[in-house]
């Protein structure tokens, strides 16, 4: 690929970044100085307050990754807790294996949903023409 190519895909980018990161701001600007106004009693805030409020949010609940706080702890857990189950099941017999899924299957909301008989309409009431 040549220079143009990376250089106008990086110009892109850069723009689409701050297209968004502008748009977040009119969109805190906008909520802030429509509600806390009135159900606070707060000043109105310009542009600079908006993007500073939403980068200080963001910091504070959240940060620039996705996931939100502790997503990195979640996602060890539950690899750790995958590969256990996935150890445990291969050193099943295939009868076992399928006598685990039919106890899992019990134990969820939605295997005894599944389990549980539809349940019958009410027959419809003739109308009277």
């Amino acid at each position: 690929m040549d220079r143009k190519f990376w250089f106008l895909r990086g110009l892109r980018i850069l723009l689409a970044v701050a297209f968004f990161v502008a748009l977040a701001g009119f969109v805190v600007m906008y909520l802030w100085n429509w509600l806390m106004p009135y159900l606070f009693n707060l000043p109105t805030v310009s542009f600079a307050q908006a993007l500073g409020l939403f980068i200080l949010s963001k910091l504070l609940l959240g940060g620039f990754r996705g996931g939100g706080p502790g997503a990195a702890w979640k996602a060890k857990a539950q690899q750790h807790w995958r590969q256990k189950m996935a150890s445990r099941m291969e050193g099943m017999s295939e009868e076992e294996r399928e006598k685990f899924r039919q106890k899992m299957r019990r134990c969820s909301p939605w295997g005894r949903m599944a389990e549980q008989q539809p349940m019958a309409r009410p027959a419809a009431t003739p109308t009277a023409e």
